[in-house]
């Protein structure tokens, strides 16, 4: 039977390395845990079973690992010292036997994507960035329709649209939306990727300003800040954000101040019914990131070789991987806002209070 393995590493350091040393994460202080990932050895966290294709039965097994620098240990340690780590984690896959390796959360954000790393095992290895832009495009489209949003007439927002996710975002918004305002930290990138989005035949403006997505409908958020940048006063009446980030782009402020706006939990996949991941790493039975998902699916489809590595993420690819994975079952997981599965009433409700808040606001400025 062919093997895949994903890496995941701690976000939340307390409750992650509590999922697996309830102990450990009870007696020591979370500065000494960002201290420890850096000399922490990767760890086997599951085998995970049951996954069969929907079109041909085929069936796979794979490795859950964890690369235990936490997320602010990746982001501040020099990019050799996380390579380095991540290539150990991505050993032991190979040592299991695993014939695909996924890279999730920041481990495939360091450096450059993954090429590093990809030139330095002997087996293929992805980011799953390709299909976490699928599942987030289509969760705000979903998100927008659910609001009465028509995508063609509204301005949509990226957030972090000079990373890799936000810009490939950008591109597949290109036809969909009516303009685009993006967002970054790097205007030279901006103004590429608005290039890009100009190419397609879309319109795009670009900002250093976060604040300007105050005029957006439609936002998606793919930063790697590594904390909240978004804020209640960011954001307009009706608006639907698709946060991608883990940590999360979008403040939990907003979730208590703003009963107007609709955050929507990105890039998760629904998996084919049946797979056992064998470990509780936040997420409900069946539902999985986008990047553990884009790996599962390479696997059931038997391209062993590196697929999204790199920052440049390819329209072609994506087109692809969605068709690959809808192929063998995965498709977009039920909206959920921070953990939580939204009903129908929760998203009429957000509906009706955006309703009267624009009102508020036209009368005020009258």
């Amino acid at each position: 039977m062919d093997t895949f393995a994903f890496i995941i590493h701690p976000l939340d350091p307390k409750a992650d390395v509590a999922r697996k040393y309830p102990f450990l994460a009870r007696i020591v202080p979370v500065p000494l845990i960002h201290f420890l990932s850096r000399y922490w050895p990767p760890v086997v966290l599951s085998r995970v079973r049951g996954v069969r294709s929907a079109a041909t039965g085929r069936q796979v097994e794979g490795w859950l690992l964890a690369c235990p620098l936490t997320a602010r240990r990746l982001l501040s340690v020099p990019p050799q010292v996380a390579y380095r780590k991540i290539i150990q984690t991505g050993r032991l896959a190979e040592r299991l036997g695993a014939r695909i390796l996924g890279l999730g959360a920041y481990t495939s954000v360091v450096g450059d994507g993954g090429i590093t790393v990809a030139r330095a095992l002997d087996i293929a290895v992805t980011t799953g960035d390709s299909y976490t832009v699928v599942l987030a495009v289509a969760a705000l489209m979903e998100g927008g329709r659910q609001m009465g949003i028509a995508p063609e007439r509204a301005v949509a927002a990226v957030v972090g649209a000079s990373g890799a996710i936000g810009s490939a975002c950008a591109r597949l918004l290109a036809r969909r939306v009516g303009r685009q305002i993006l967002v970054g930290r790097r205007m030279e990138r901006l103004q590429e990727v608005a290039a890009q989005v100009a190419e397609l035949g879309g319109q795009a403006e670009v900002t250093l300003d976060i604040a300007a997505i105050q005029q957006a409908e439609l936002i998606i958020s793919a930063t790697s800040a590594g904390a909240a940048v978004i804020r209640a006063a960011h954001l307009k009446p009706g608006a639907v954000i698709c946060d991608v980030a883990r940590p999360r782009d979008v403040a939990a402020q907003v979730r208590r101040e703003r009963d107007d706006v609709l955050v929507i939990d990105g890039g998760l996949a629904e998996a084919p019914p049946g797979v056992d991941f064998g470990f509780d790493y936040g997420l409900p039975p069946g539902l999985t990131f986008g990047c553990m998902a884009e790996t599962m699916a390479l696997a059931l489809e038997g391209r062993f070789e590196d697929y999204t590595v790199g920052k440049d993420l390819r329209i072609e690819q994506i087109v692809e991987i969605e068709e690959i994975a809808s192929r063998h079952g995965f498709r977009l997981a039920g909206l959920r806002s921070f953990e939580h599965a939204l009903t129908e009433e929760e998203i009429q409700s957000v509906r009706r209070r955006a309703a009267l808040a624009a009102q508020s606001n036209r009368e005020a400025t009258v």
